[in-house]
């Protein structure tokens, strides 16, 4: 009877949530995966552009439906105040009106599918916020899968969206202090748009920080390692780390035509723009600029699997296209110029490889400070570099060996874990400690 009751409690029923963004799609597919080798059903509600993806997986998709479905590389054909924004006006904007704004509407689509079949738990990427208004209005456990560098301030920090190092003096410490008083006084119109979703959803006003709503209370699994985070006393939820979760960086696309045309003789510079920003013109041609003369092979992805031209000439030495299979690229790969999108970022570092760092949009500021804080890379301080502070940056990132050394010591962190399948293990003792409180009562 208990090896029957402990068999019935490993198979489990959840709902996993994911921002239709293929940067949020590629990690938490890897985590579905885990939970369906792992022998329990799966759902994945998201965008209808991702649903076969998953369905392959052996999940059932539910797409959105209230809310709002949406292409992401033309968000402001859906969300019009998006058009024509870049740095911090974006990220402020896509908080307010994409994470934000289709909050209540997520929410709407989540409790229809509980009312259907009911879950066990809900785990989802910290950008969905209609998860976390779900499970409340629900009373269901859940738990966040960060897939970015966590966002949850303290006093002892600078505010996390911003990309600024530990303070290490008294006059750092005021800056910091400033800073969080102002948090507030900046974000307030973000604060009133999340207020309405929760009145939305039929959820009373609270007390909690807007930080909160991005995080379950009850577990948040984050991608990365400590050692890429700013040290802190404690923090406010149960964090586990679990390393990198989808380790090729992408899926896995076919060889372009000139993979086999690669030499053997020569470094590999990655250049990748994302996939959300994709204008190369940010930083593909910078690149192709300052490396095209350099005695190294560039290897170039412009974030869109339909779009694999470039409209400018690629240099002799440059190999373009719309993405590569990480798999098989990195472990040749001696350095990167990236876009800072983390999971590429932590992509490249499980592998040993330091970084150049050109963070422009939403959280990529932030991932370009911890990754120069962290000793592995260099941060660009834009998304728009120049061609010569893109070569100062690679002589120096080839010169210095500790780049590279602190790289590969990160790696090998990263390495030790199973990031899908301890999201899995985490998750399910949750479950069951739930069940147990349950049983008790």
């Amino acid at each position: 009877m208990a090896a029957q009751r402990v068999l019935q409690w490993r198979m489990a029923e959840v709902m996993i949530a994911v921002m239709p963004f293929s940067g949020h799609v590629a990690p938490l597919a890897a985590v579905a995966t885990a939970f369906i080798e792992a022998g329990h059903d799966v759902r994945v509600y998201t965008g209808r552009a991702y649903a076969d993806r998953f369905a392959a997986l052996g999940a059932e998709p539910v797409t959105w439906s209230a809310a709002p479905d949406f292409d992401e590389l033309d968000l402001a054909a859906t969300f019009p105040a998006l058009r024509g924004r870049k740095g911090p006006r974006q990220l402020l904007a896509n908080v307010e009106h994409l994470f934000i704004g289709t909050g209540a509407a997520q929410a709407a689509d989540l409790a229809a599918a509980h009312g259907h079949r009911p879950w066990d738990v809900i785990v989802a990427d910290n950008l969905s916020l209609g998860t976390h208004l779900a499970a409340e209005r629900l009373g269901t456990p859940s738990v966040t899968v960060s897939i970015v560098p966590l966002s949850m301030p303290t006093p002892e920090l600078p505010p996390p969206i911003l990309p600024l190092r530990p303070a290490t003096g008294p006059l750092g410490r005021l800056r910091d202090r400033i800073l969080n008083g102002g948090l507030a006084f900046a974000t307030r119109r973000v604060q009133r748009a999340y207020d309405a979703q929760r009145e939305a959803v039929g959820l009373p006003p609270t007390d909690a920080p807007l930080e909160a709503a991005w995080h379950s209370p009850d577990l948040v699994c984050a991608s990365g390692i400590p050692q890429l985070e700013f040290p802190r006393s404690a923090w406010p939820v149960r964090v586990e780390f679990v390393g990198a979760l989808a380790p090729t960086g992408s899926t896995r696309p076919d060889p372009p035509e000139w993979w086999t045309d690669l030499p053997d003789d020569r470094p590999i510079v990655h250049v990748t723009q994302g996939t959300l920003n994709v204008d190369p013109d940010d930083l593909i041609r910078p690149a192709f600029a300052a490396l095209g003369r350099q005695p190294v092979s560039i290897v170039a992805t412009t974030g869109r699997a339909d779009a694999p031209d470039l409209p400018f000439a690629a240099p002799p030495n440059a190999y373009v296209a719309g993405l590569v299979d990480y798999a098989e690229l990195l472990p040749r790969t001696d350095a990167m110029v990236t876009n800072g999108g983390w999971g590429g970022v932590l992509a490249a570092l499980a592998h040993g490889i330091p970084l150049i760092v050109a963070g422009g949009d939403i959280d990529k500021p932030v991932i370009a400070t911890h990754v120069a804080w962290a000793g592995a890379g260099i941060d660009l301080r834009t998304g728009r570099p120049s061609p010569r502070a893109i070569l100062r940056a690679w002589r120096r990132l080839t010169s210095d060996p500790a780049y590279r050394e602190r790289a590969e010591a990160l790696g090998r962190e990263l390495r030790a874990h199973d990031g899908p399948r301890e999201v899995v293990a985490h998750t399910m003792a949750l479950v069951e400690r739930r069940r147990r409180i349950g049983v008790a009562d």
